[in-house]
């Protein structure tokens, strides 16, 4: 069994997404960000960063005892390693999926979790610190979309790149980065979104339904 400690964020549901499509079982523990649970010394003992998401695998393989893993990229990969899939399958597919996997995790995140907060949650409003990440946003999606022009998935097959890359780009409209033009990287989009998996992934747990609340909550987190 493992333990999933997460919130509804484009992260947090790389992992549940996962799980959801490696058919792990899994316990849910969605941690109250608004509150700083992710900062409690009970927390930090599994993720000394004080980050969500994080999980504790009760059943490791090597029989250790149980193991806790953070950084959603690092989660990704052991369970992807756990279950022997959406990992590739030869040399070649595995470096594709770490490559377009830390494509995500050092590009497509950082930039567009800055272009969310300086767009939504900053104080003030600074036109052309939310100009740069919008068009760092947008030409991260173009380099998306071309790689997607002459396949179905950035690595081959369906694998852990497609959920991280995915979670984020399907926000887009949040920071205000358009997707005008970019038809493959919409195709894509929308064959990932109709997997059952990732739509059950994406409700675990359910995000706030309302924006000023998620906004509030978000300021309150800068302060």
């Amino acid at each position: 069994m493992i333990d999933l400690y997460t919130a509804a964020t484009p992260n947090g549901h790389k992992v549940s997404i996962a799980l959801e499509e490696l058919e792990l079982p899994y316990r849910l523990h969605a941690i109250d960000l608004s509150s700083g649970e992710q900062k409690q010394p009970w927390f930090t003992a599994i993720n000394p960063n004080g980050r969500i998401p994080a999980i504790v695998d009760q059943a490791p393989t090597d029989g250790g005892g149980p193991l806790s893993v953070f950084e959603s990229g690092a989660i990704l990969i052991y369970l992807a390693n756990k279950a022997n899939r959406l990992n590739g399958t030869d040399l070649r597919s595995k470096i594709d999926t770490v490559q377009w996997l830390m494509f995500q995790m050092g590009g497509v995140g950082p930039m567009m979790g800055q272009a969310n907060v300086f767009t939504r949650y900053f104080p003030e409003q600074i036109p052309s610190v939310i100009d740069r990440y919008r068009r760092e946003g947008r030409r991260l999606f173009e380099v998306l979309d071309g790689h997607l022009a002459s396949r179905e998935y950035l690595a081959g097959d369906y694998s852990i790149a497609d959920i991280a890359n995915f979670t984020w780009v399907r926000i887009h409209e949040w920071p205000g980065i358009g997707i005008e033009g970019l038809d493959h990287l919409k195709r894509w989009m929308d064959t990932i979104a109709a997997r059952p998996a990732v739509q059950k992934g994406l409700n675990m747990p359910p995000r706030a339904e309302d924006p000023d609340r998620t906004v509030q909550m978000a300021r309150k987190m800068l302060a």
